[in-house]
């Protein structure tokens, strides 16, 4: 099936200026849709903010993105609000933020172990944004007819590793979420869907400690023989914004080469 030119209007991509977030933006761009990309960089890693934005632009797609904290209530209502004046209605939303404590539930100080405030800040990022974007791009009539909603998960929603306690409760929180957005948003014909990526070589993934064990596991089990790549999934999320893929929501989709079928 192909994509390319296929596909129109606004994707609004949260967690936008690198790993899946990126390559979901060019694919997008690509496949002929305008982006809003909502990132927190600091001032040295800019600069790639830029390479993808001439990127989008060299595609002949518009490129609006917001250098802010994305769980930020009145962040995110500032940017509607400026949506909303611009007439600009949104046909994809993909939540891609990996934000969030990487602490054991238990340690043998009270320092050592997760505090209350790092999961709920972890959880707030990493899942329950997703459903207060959702509300208030549907509250101003902003989320189109027809759109796609994309939650980015991982094995660890299933499974454990060390230290991953909170990002794990996050993942099968935002699968949760997915599963009861679909359901809502089905009279309003738009889709819902998690995809669970493979181990993939991201600046997410190198912060989480044992990361090197991670990729050679991954690399061991995978039938492919190898790590799943950003680019492999935003494919597929392209395909899944194709007109005729409405039929697909509600589900976790496993974008991982078989990864996860084998123990």
């Amino acid at each position: 099936m192909k994509v390319e030119k296929q596909l129109n209007g606004w994707a609004l991509i949260l967690g936008a200026s690198s790993g899946f977030g990126e390559a979901i933006v060019l694919e997008l761009a690509q496949a002929g849709m305008n982006i809003i990309g909502i990132h927190l960089d600091r001032k040295s890693t800019l600069k790639n903010v830029d390479r993808i934005k001439s990127r989008i632009e060299a595609c002949g797609r518009e490129a609006c993105f917001y250098n802010v904290n994305a769980a930020d209530a009145e962040k995110r209502k500032a940017i509607l609000e400026e949506m909303s004046e611009k007439g600009m209605k949104i046909r994809v939303l993909v939540h891609s933020l990996a934000f969030g404590t990487l602490k054991p539930l238990i340690g043998k100080t009270e320092g050592e172990a997760i505090s209350a405030k790092q999961m709920e800040m972890t959880l707030d990022v990493m899942a329950n944004s997703l459903v207060y974007w959702t509300q208030d791009l549907m509250l101003r009539g902003l989320l189109e007819k027809g759109g796609r909603i994309f939650a980015m998960t991982s094995a660890g929603g299933a499974r454990v590793w060390p230290s991953y306690g909170a990002v794990s409760a996050a993942k099968s929180a935002i699968e949760s979420h997915t599963r009861q957005l679909a359901l809502e948003l089905g009279s309003h014909k738009i889709s819902v869907n998690a995809i669970r990526a493979g181990v993939t070589d991201t600046p997410a993934l190198r912060k989480i400690p044992g990361h090197e064990q991670m990729i050679e596991m991954a690399k061991e089990k995978n039938p492919w023989g190898r790590l799943t790549t950003p680019e492999d999934v935003a494919g597929f999320i392209a395909l899944l914004c194709h007109p005729k893929a409405f039929w697909v929501t509600g589900n976790v989709i496993g974008v991982d080469g078989g990864e996860f079928i084998v123990d």
